[in-house]
């Protein structure tokens, strides 16, 4: 559990992440994941769907990686990871909850290229979402405890 309370759309992008990255077979599988789940929740979800980031893939979108790639980080839950990122750019943000934007620029963060891949082959850029992003309101209350 982190130590910071998650927004009630964080908690869930990563309850559903954690039930979905087990399933992927490729880092590209799992960035697809990460901006499906990310995309209908929170801010980050409200912008995504502005800037017309659509459920599939556009048609001639950037040329996938090989996807004999593996991405895992020593056995590690990347939805650990992620979360524990998100964690830390929420403090260093002085927010009161981990937000769906935190949980973005982590999942960027870990997957870097592989996930900004995937963003565009869906028709927008990572600059266009912050752009977006930097002018969104703070996400709302922490998620109650179970």
């Amino acid at each position: 559990m982190p130590d910071l309370a998650l927004s009630e759309d964080a908690a869930v992008v990563l309850a559903l992440a954690g039930t979905a990255i087990p399933f992927s077979h490729s880092a590209e599988s799992e960035a697809e994941h990460w901006l499906r789940i990310l995309r209908m929740h929170g801010e980050v979800g409200h912008a995504m769907q502005a800037l017309g980031v659509g459920e599939r893939p556009l048609e001639g979108g950037r040329v996938p990686r090989e996807a004999t790639q593996r991405f895992r980080r020593g056995g590690e839950n990347v939805v650990d990871l992620v979360t524990a990122r998100a964690v830390d750019l929420a403090k260093g943000r002085s927010a009161r909850a981990v937000a769906t934007v935190d949980v973005f620029e982590a999942v960027r963060a870990i997957y870097g290229s592989f996930f900004d891949d995937v963003l565009y082959s869906h028709g927008a850029s990572a600059e266009e979402l912050e752009e977006r992003l930097a002018h969104a309101p703070e996400e709302g209350t922490p998620a109650a405890s179970c």
